[in-house]
């Protein structure tokens, strides 16, 4: 694989931060543009930064490397990169035009923002789930008029939760499920120095975040048909969003009913036989397994197992029976990693396998 310039638009804030870390030494990809607001333009990386919210410490690469403003220097950072991740903090219209100036000007976006996600051929991918989305870009190419440029974005974090372990028993017809998910403070761009208000408490609303995790899995699971993608009629899927005094790591409580009842061993089963395409195409950011089974009552835990396979596995537990629904279970992603920066690392690699970004 030919090695890629890439730019990080957001590059100060929490995202950023990750991207940053994950490209550091990328087999494919090498920063060469990093920008973020007016705020920060100008400066050297080490001194835009409000504050580095990594364990690691920031790679000495991008210390010195000068920052540019995402939005006044656009034909500069485009011409810098052949693809741009963006992660930036603005409003949702504000982003969009962001994103479609940057696909116009013929510089790919790789997006972690909720702005586009419902843009009918803009494709949203988990790359195990759907990487056939992607094809809808002919069509979104078509509509800009461009002939590399175009949008595609992760989904959002809390998905990567529990739609990774829904999707593989979609065979057995699932009717409706309900999820509960319980968030960490990174989610929020926060730590624990940052918001205090989380210890010793739960805050049992986050906006937006329960009407994209009902709608968000029924486009995943859609069809590309005319050049756009028309979301899928089911499962219904209901949800509630609580933030939690956890650094990272996003749990969810996973019940479902299906229409042909697996057993606990048939569930068991697909999980572990469950690959996607970055498996079958071994991409750098994909993990061996997708899914991983833990027997123990109390896991999976945040602390002990959002790291399993460096984030990027989604972990499952205490899968039972249930006296309303037919089966409940448990699931853990790693919600900066896998759930943001590393799930659009991964869609990035999916996509330069597939020749998008040539």
């Amino acid at each position: 694989m030919k090695k890629f310039n890439v730019g990080v638009i957001g590059a100060t804030g929490m995202v950023g931060q990750r991207f940053l870390l994950l490209l550091e030494n990328h087999p494919w990809f090498n920063v060469t543009v990093l920008a973020a607001s007016s705020y920060s333009a100008g400066k050297k990386y080490k001194d835009a930064l409000r504050r580095w919210h990594m364990s690691a410490p920031m790679p000495e690469k991008y210390a010195d490397m000068t920052v540019y403003d995402a939005a006044a220097d656009k034909e500069k950072i485009a011409s810098s990169a052949d693809f741009c991740f963006c992660a930036v903090n603005m409003k949702k219209d504000e982003i969009k035009e962001l994103e479609y100036a940057y696909a116009k000007l013929e510089c790919p976006i790789v997006s972690n923002n909720s702005a586009h996600r419902f843009t009918p051929d803009v494709p949203m991918v988990i790359p195990e789930i759907n990487a056939g989305h992607i094809e809808v870009i002919g069509a979104q190419r078509k509509r800009l008029g461009t002939k590399r440029g175009f949008i595609a974005v992760k989904s959002n974090c809390s998905l990567q939760s529990y739609v990774p372990l829904l999707h593989p028993l979609k065979k057995f017809g699932i009717k409706s499920a309900a999820v509960t998910t319980y968030q960490a403070i990174s989610g929020a761009g926060k730590t624990f120095e940052t918001m205090p208000e989380i210890i010793d408490n739960i805050i049992p609303y986050i906006g937006g975040e329960e009407e994209k995790s009902e709608r968000e899995p029924l486009k995943i699971w859609g069809k590309v048909e005319g050049g756009e993608i028309v979301p899928a009629s089911g499962p219904a899927i209901t949800a509630q969003c609580l933030r939690v005094p956890v650094s990272d790591g996003h749990t969810a409580a996973v019940f479902v009913n299906f229409e042909n009842k697996p057993s606990k061993e048939q569930i068991l089963e697909a999980w572990a036989d469950f690959a996607g395409e970055p498996q079958k195409l071994n991409l750098p950011s994909a993990p061996e397994h997708f899914i991983h089974y833990f027997e123990e009552d109390n896991r999976p835990q945040a602390k002990l197992d959002r790291m399993v396979e460096n984030g990027m596995a989604v972990c499952a537990g205490r899968l039972r029976e249930d006296n309303v629904f037919d089966y409940k279970f448990i699931g853990l992603s790693h919600n900066t990693l896998r759930g943001a920066a590393g799930g659009a690392v991964l869609l990035a690699e999916l996509l330069a396998a597939k020749g998008y970004f040539d």
